[in-house]
């Protein structure tokens, strides 16, 4: 035995390949390489159905793992632990080289991607072929953690919301028109929200933007084309009013700003016997939304929540609440018997993470358990801030989608059309299906003509002296710290990748890194850049605006920063001028004493507003042109700011002034906020010019120009 052991020892050592070749197919990786393979093949064959798509997830998982349990094995040896490495940047780049091929496979390497059942049942078997035994999992115990613990000790009751459902004990759940669960079946297996949110990229310029909506002629419920306050409306809010008589309950209402979402909005509730409703809103526009349904629906009584709601009347018809306090009130608000819930700006929750989000999400889900078919109305004009994404929490609202798949009449209607996301033809006909749920999107050129145009007018600035010169060698630094990190990233790159010229996969790669990291916290960034530029041009806008005010009237200025909006009014009070105030930390009964002052004291020249705190909840249509100081990183920013002047009851053409540095960052900011408008319009509208990848991030798109030009005027075409 110990001559034969003594054989088979001096047999590998005469022949170590085939030693390595054995030990080679031992452990995990030849699992993962064979599975990977697979998945390759099968998406080559264009077949991304579930088990393929929780092989590929479950392959890349356990690679992630694998590569963490090789660099930190302190049994290996410096060569066997480069050789796995190297084994496994190889399935990597084969898992990377599949999912470009379906771009939907990216979502299941999210950290927060959920693994099937299927996909654990596959996990565990390749375990067992790799030699690695993991037990079945246990049932979880639910835990609540002490962030949850947290937030339930800050739920509140009001006083009055309790005497009232002591009053009215028994809220009994409305099943009247209860609609069964619609499960897919022909579409059964398919990943179908990936393929819908890319309907909506993939438009052309004919596109349907609206849902059929019926002659406003139909509306009946109300006295005829009045609203129960005996004001006239318009054609295209009567219309909403009477597809919400007619029965339809779901809306995402993204008309364009200034066409009376909120008027719309209340009087479908009214038309729909939609009481008691729930408005969430932003803080700002409170006590605005109290006001309109005063104006609007006369007959009903609103209680705007405050802190812990001490002050509340829950005997009204119409609860406002905002965004920031609705942890303390959803607990009693998802009992309250809500027949109807309107979110206002609903982009505000596009992040589905974030806990306002979360809320609202949960407040929809429990009103949805009670009426089975409740008023549910989303109202944003900007609708699509980033990426088509922004959809997803609006859609779930609505009751549209969940987190996995469409539900009830999408899913229907979805599966009426005979097609799969393997069909080409699949797209407009999914895109259709969806706004045919609810999507309202209406533009002022379209439905309201006596509206006055607007145009967007470019004023350039010369940043002089000091304060110039300082903003163009801190442009130069940052640029030469990109273009270290750019060739820092080609000198180490493998023989063979060479690219003639500049590498624009690189330098986009190097403008990511330099967000990412901030400038690493040691110099000038893309964000602080912007912020010096607005302070240089603050003095130039403020002297532009005084001169607009003396020849045209009342003027509104827009900044992003508090320091360029003291040192504009600094200016206006040196130069006589009489102006008012508008920011994000004061309080709703100064806000509107500010407000009132620039529409009614004729006195008032300038209104001095927050970009981010006045952008939405005001009509200053008092005014007719207005001054954009420093540049938003949203085209929807920029418009919400204009459509505070250019709406209904605006008699005059709108002009916003906007201030651009010449020769800085500000001027190819501009550029892509121009170019990004390009997304909404053609999602929504259906039309505009391709945006490439769909949407733009506008820090990382200024550093990429940023980059591009230095290396451009050192020589590397």
């Amino acid at each position: 035995m110990a001559r034969g052991g003594q054989r088979g020892s001096t047999q590998q050592r005469r022949n170590p390949q085939a030693a390595r070749a054995r030990r080679n197919e031992d452990g995990i990786i030849p699992q993962l390489a064979r599975a990977v393979r697979e998945v390759e093949a099968a998406v080559a064959r264009r077949s991304a159905m579930p088990e393929v798509r929780a092989k590929f997830q479950v392959v890349a998982l356990l690679a992630r793992e694998e590569r963490i349990r090789v660099k930190s094995d302190p049994d290996l040896s410096d060569g066997r632990r480069g050789e796995e490495l190297k084994r496994l940047d190889g399935i990597a780049t084969i898992l990377a080289q599949t999912a470009a091929r379906d771009s939907t496979l990216f979502t299941l390497l999210d950290e927060n991607a959920e693994m099937s059942d299927s996909a654990k049942a596959m996990r565990r078997e390749l375990l067992k072929k790799a030699g690695v035994n993991e037990p079945e999992p246990e049932p979880e115990a639910e835990v609540v953690d002490a962030g949850a613990a947290a937030l339930l000790e800050k739920r509140v009751m009001p006083l009055s919301v309790q005497a009232r459902q002591l009053a009215n004990p028994f809220l009994v759940p409305d099943f009247a028109h209860a609609r069964a669960r619609v499960r897919p079946r022909r579409l059964a297996g398919w990943e179908l929200l990936e393929p819908l949110f890319r309907s909506f990229e993939r438009s052309t310029p004919d596109a349907p933007a609206c849902m059929p909506l019926p002659d406003a002629d139909q509306l009946t419920t109300l006295t005829g084309r009045h609203d129960p306050a005996g004001r006239e409306l318009m054609h295209h809010q009567a219309q909403l009013i009477a597809a919400a008589a007619s029965g339809h309950r779901t809306f995402l209402l993204a008309d364009e700003p200034g066409l009376g979402k909120t008027a719309q909005a209340l009087l479908a509730a009214e038309a729909s016997g939609s009481f008691p409703l729930l408005a969430v809103v932003p803080n700002v526009v409170k006590t605005n939304w109290a006001r309109e349904v005063e104006i609007w629906t006369p007959n009903r009584r609103a209680t705007v929540l405050h802190g812990d709601g001490d002050d509340a009347d829950g005997f009204a018809d119409v609860f406002v609440v905002n965004y920031e306090i609705l942890d303390r009130h959803v607990g009693w608000l998802g009992n309250h018997g809500f027949r109807g819930m309107i979110v206002d700006e609903a982009h505000y929750i596009k992040n589905k993470s974030s806990q306002r989000s979360q809320n609202v999400l949960e407040l929809s889900a429990r009103i949805r358990a009670r009426v089975a078919n409740p008023l549910l109305m989303a109202l944003t004009g900007t609708p699509l801030i980033n990426d088509i994404e922004d959809f997803r929490a609006i859609w779930q609202f609505l009751g549209w989608i969940d987190d996995v798949v469409p539900q009830g009449e999408l899913m229907e209607a979805l599966e009426e059309t005979g097609l799969t996301p393997a069909d080409l033809s699949f797209y407009p006909a999914a895109r259709r299906a969806v706004i045919d749920e609810g999507i309202v999107r209406r533009r002022k050129i379209d439905v309201a003509s006596d509206i006055p145009a607007r145009r967007i007018a470019d004023i350039p600035v010369e940043l002089e002296g000091e304060a110039g010169r300082s903003i163009r060698k801190a442009e130069k630094e940052l640029a030469r710290r990109m273009m270290e990190r750019y060739d820092a990233a080609l000198s180490t790159r493998r023989s063979g990748a060479v690219v003639e010229g500049i590498d624009h996969r690189l330098v986009r790669q190097v403008a990511g890194w330099e967000r990412e990291d901030n400038s690493a916290k040691t110099g000038e960034n893309v964000f602080t850049m912007m912020r010096r530029i607005g302070q240089a041009k603050a003095g130039l806008a403020a002297d532009y605006t005084a001169q607009l005010a003396r020849n045209v009237g009342k003027v509104v200025f827009f900044a992003k920063h508090i320091d360029v909006m003291d040192q504009a009014e600094q200016t206006f009070k040196e130069r006589g001028i009489k102006y008012t105030s508008i920011r994000g930390d004061q309080t709703s009964t100064a806000r509107q004493k500010a407000i009132d002052a620039f529409v009614n004291d004729p006195d008032v020249q300038i209104a001095v507003c927050s970009l981010t705190a006045a952008g939405v909840g005001l009509n200053l249509q008092v005014a007719s042109n207005l001054v954009l100081a420093e540049l938003s990183w949203t085209d929807a920013e920029q418009t919400q700011a204009i459509d505070r002047v250019h709406r209904i009851g605006q008699a005059e053409p709108v002009t916003a002034w906007r201030v651009i540095a010449t020769q800085t960052l500000d001027t190819r900011i501009a550029e892509l906020i121009d170019k990004k408008a390009g997304l909404a319009a053609r999602a929504l509208d259906g039309a505009g010019d391709d945006i490439e990848g769909g949407s733009i991030d506008l820090q990382t798109e200024a550093l990429v120009a940023l980059l591009t030009g230095a290396l451009e005027a050192r020589g590397d075409r």
